[in-house]
C-alpha cells in the first residue's frame, strides 16, 4: 500500500519516495511510490499534478490493493524520487472541497436539504441536493456558508473507527468499513473524507452560488470557491463592462436595455417581413422579364442579396401564380437558403432538385414536388446558379 502523506497534511508540496514498481497504464508509463503528497482522483475529486524527477505527473490513480499509481510522460526507474506537487491546482482544488463542506452542511442544518453528489471540475463545482429549493432559501444558505467561512474556523482531520464514528454527528453515514477520515469545521461539520483540505475555513475565501437548477426531483447548485469566486467575478465584471459600453447604459439598466433591443428586434423584423411580401410583387414581376425557357417550363434563376427565406418564399409564390413558371432563389453571401417553386402546369419536380442542391453544396432542407426550401448551402452563386441550371 502507498502511504498517503496528504492524509496528514494538506499542505505538503515537496517530498521523498521510492519507486517501488514500475508498469504501464494504457500507452503511459506509469510508477507505484511507497509513499506520495499526490492526491489520485477520487470522491468527486480530481488528482493532482507535479513532477517526481524530471517526469510530469499528468495522472493519478487509486489503484487496486491501497497502491496509487503516477502516470508520467517519460520513463522512470526504480530507486528514490524527489516528487512535487503543482500548488496552485491543489490550493484550488482543498478551497472547492472544504468550501463544499461548509455549504452542504449549511443547506442541511438551515434547508434540511441532503447533498447526494459532488463533483469538482475544472471551472465550477456542484452538488446534487435531494430536493427543490427557493432562491430565498439558496440565498439564506449562501450567507451561513460565507459566515462560517469569514469565521476563520479551523478545519482539522482525526481518525477514528466504526464504533467510535457511530457516536459522532456524522452529516452523512459512510459506506466505508474499517478506520475512517474525519474533516470537521470547528461546530459546523464532521464529515468521513478523503479529499484534501484547507486548515482554516478563512482560506477558503469565499463562496459564491453561481447558478442553480432543478435536477432529479432536486436542486443541482454550482458553486466558486476562493480563486476560482475572484475569477468568476472577473468574468463577469468584463462582460457587464462590454455590454453595458455595447447597449449605453448603466450596469443596474442592463435587462431594462437588453429587453428594449430585443423588443426593438422583433418589431424590426416585423416590418421587414411586411415590407419584403409587398415587394415581393414587384421583384418578382422584374425577374419574370428574364424567365429563361427550359422545355416547356419559364425558369426564373437569380441570386437575391437581402432577402431571407420567408422573402424568397413569397417571391418564388408569386412567380409560380403565373402559369408556365419556375423559380430556383438563392439567397446571397454564403450559406444560402433556397426556395424552388413552380406553377400547377410547370413541369418540374421541387423536391428532387432541392435534394441535388443539398447533395451537392451542403445544408438541409425538403419540400414538395410543387414546393421546396432549404438553407446552409455552401457554395458561390454563380456556382450555385450553374448548377441548378444544369438539373433543369
Amino acid at each position: 500500500m502507498t502511504e498517503r502523506l496528504y492524509y496528514q497534511n494538506s499542505y505538503a508540496t515537496e517530498f521523498e519516495a521510492e519507486i517501488i514498481r514500475v508498469e504501464k497504464h494504457g500507452a503511459r508509463s506509469a510508477v507505484v511510490l511507497d509513499r506520495t503528497a499526490f492526491y489520485p482522483t477520487s470522491g468527486g475529486q480530481p488528482f493532482d499534478t507535479g513532477r517526481l524527477g524530471d517526469a510530469n505527473v499528468i495522472e493519478v490513480v487509486d489503484a487496486d490493493a491501497g497502491s496509487i499509481l503516477h502516470v508520467v510522460d517519460r520513463e522512470l526507474a526504480k530507486g528514490p524520487v524527489h516528487g512535487s506537487i503543482d500548488w496552485s491546482r491543489r490550493l484550488e482544488h482543498m478551497q472547492q472541497h472544504t468550501g463544499q463542506h461548509v455549504l452542504s452542511a449549511a443547506f442541511d442544518r438551515l434547508s434540511n436539504a441532503r447533498t447526494e453528489s459532488f463533483h469538482l471540475g475544472s471551472a465550477s463545482s456542484t452538488i446534487d441536493l435531494n430536493r427543490a429549493l427557493s432562491a430565498a432559501e439558496i440565498e439564506q444558505v449562501e450567507n451561513e456558508a460565507n459566515r462560517v467561512v469569514w469565521d476563520d474556523r479551523p478545519v482539522t482531520i482525526r481518525f477514528a473507527d466504526a464504533a467510535e464514528a457511530a457516536q459522532l454527528p456524522l452529516r452523512k453515514d459512510s459506506a466505508r468499513e474499517g478506520t475512517l477520515r474525519l474533516i470537521e469545521v470547528a461546530d459546523f461539520d464532521i464529515s468521513a473524507c478523503g479529499g484534501t483540505h484547507v486548515a482554516r475555513t478563512g482560506a477558503i475565501g469565499m463562496i459564491a452560488v453561481a447558478s442553480t437548477e432543478r435536477f432529479r426531483g432536486g436542486t443541482r447548485v454550482e458553486f466558486l470557491c476562493g480563486v476560482r469566486a475572484l475569477r468568476g467575478y472577473r468574468a463577469l465584471r468584463d462582460v457587464v463592462s462590454g455590454s453595458v459600453r455595447l447597449v449605453s447604459v448603466l450596469p443596474a439598466e442592463l435587462p431594462a436595455g437588453i429587453e428594449r433591443l430585443q423588443a426593438e428586434s422583433k418589431a424590426a423584423k416585423k416590418q421587414l417581413k411586411e415590407l419584403q411580401v409587398r415587394l415581393s410583387t414587384f421583384e418578382a414581376a422584374s425577374l419574370a422579364q428574364r424567365a429563361e425557357a427550359h422545355a416547356t417550363v419559364q425558369v426564373v434563376l437569380a441570386a437575391l442579396e437581402g432577402w431571407d427565406q420567408a422573402g424568397l418564399k413569397a417571391i418564388a409564390s408569386e412567380l409560380a401564380g403565373r402559369p408556365g413558371h419556375a423559380a430556383v432563389l438563392f439567397s446571397v453571401p454564403p450559406p444560402s437558403a433556397v426556395v424552388i417553386a413552380r406553377a400547377p402546369d410547370a413541369a418540374v419536380d421541387c423536391a428532387a432538385v432541392l435534394k441535388q442542391l443539398v447533395e451537392r453544396f451542403g445544408g438541409k432542407g425538403g419540400g414538395r414536388p410543387d414546393l421546396a426550401q432549404g438553407g446552409g448551402l455552401e457554395a458561390p452563386a454563380d456556382e450555385l446558379l450553374s448548377f441548378a441550371r444544369g438539373l433543369l
